[in-house]
């Protein structure tokens, strides 16, 4: 693992033990070259996956492109960042788990936004505006009548 200070690319594992996530291990690292201490975290990838966009373009997937969409949703919203990390691995094994190399962009958005459903409406509405490219307020206002169970009064 290369030195974030130095560059040096001899540097000394010193503590390995599971993440709070219990999905990676957490490596306390240590530079002999410069002294300098570092933490880095490996999870298991089962597979290489490749994201195939509705325009036909087909781009490796990218867990931190996932993750910041996410956490752009969930802003400001009362989840804790272990429940959103909890999601986000959850979300990566299922499309990993399916058995396909080749995931197209739609699997990956309804993936997400079940996902979102199930913890935050506000976050679930703030995806699914990007994801279904509304254009007005009237597409929020169609979304949002549909999450409304049949006979909820309106507010």
């Amino acid at each position: 693992m290369r030195c974030p200070f130095c560059g040096n690319i001899d540097t000394q594992v010193k503590d390995s033990r599971p993440a709070e996530d219990h999905v990676s291990i957490r490596r306390r690292r240590f530079c002999p070259a410069c002294g300098g201490r570092f933490t880095t975290y490996e999870r298991v990838q089962l597979r290489d996956l490749v994201v195939i966009k509705s325009s036909g373009k087909r781009e490796d997937f990218d867990r931190s492109k996932l993750e910041r969409a996410i956490r752009i949703a969930m802003q400001k919203r009362p989840i804790d960042p272990e429940r959103i990390d909890q999601m986000i691995s959850g979300i990566v094994r299922r499309l990993e788990s399916l058995g396909e190399t080749d995931i197209p962009s739609r699997t990956i958005g309804d993936i997400v936004m079940e996902s979102l459903a199930r913890i935050d409406t506000v976050a679930y509405v703030r995806f699914a505006s990007v994801y279904k490219n509304f254009q007005a307020a009237d597409d929020f206002d169609k979304f949002v009548s549909e999450l409304r169970p049949a006979g909820a009064p309106e507010e």
